[in-house]
């Protein structure tokens, strides 16, 4: 079974989880493509669909909310612990 994500904006790289996901569950997004969570993810957060890069801004509905201090990989949860203020 997966959990369904919420991606805006074709430009986004983070989805927000409808329900809670465990680390090697799989997230769905509504173009039917699916991802596997690399770590959990409480249900109303982000998980990273692609990877992003130390310095590379995280895009939630088409806009920068953020940037990744550090490498964020493709599943993982994106919250403050990894995301930085914006440039």
């Amino acid at each position: 079974m997966s959990v369904r994500a919420v991606r805006i904006d074709a430009a986004d790289n983070v989805a927000v989880v409808v329900a809670d996901v465990e680390a090697g569950g799989r997230v769905r997004l509504d173009d039917e493509s699916e991802l596997t969570a690399t770590q959990p993810v409480p249900r109303g957060n982000k998980v990273a669909l692609t990877a992003i890069a130390p310095g590379e801004p995280v895009i939630r509905y088409g806009e920068e909310i953020g940037v990744a201090p550090a490498d964020i990989a493709a599943g993982d949860h994106v919250h403050t612990h990894n995301m930085g203020g914006r440039k």
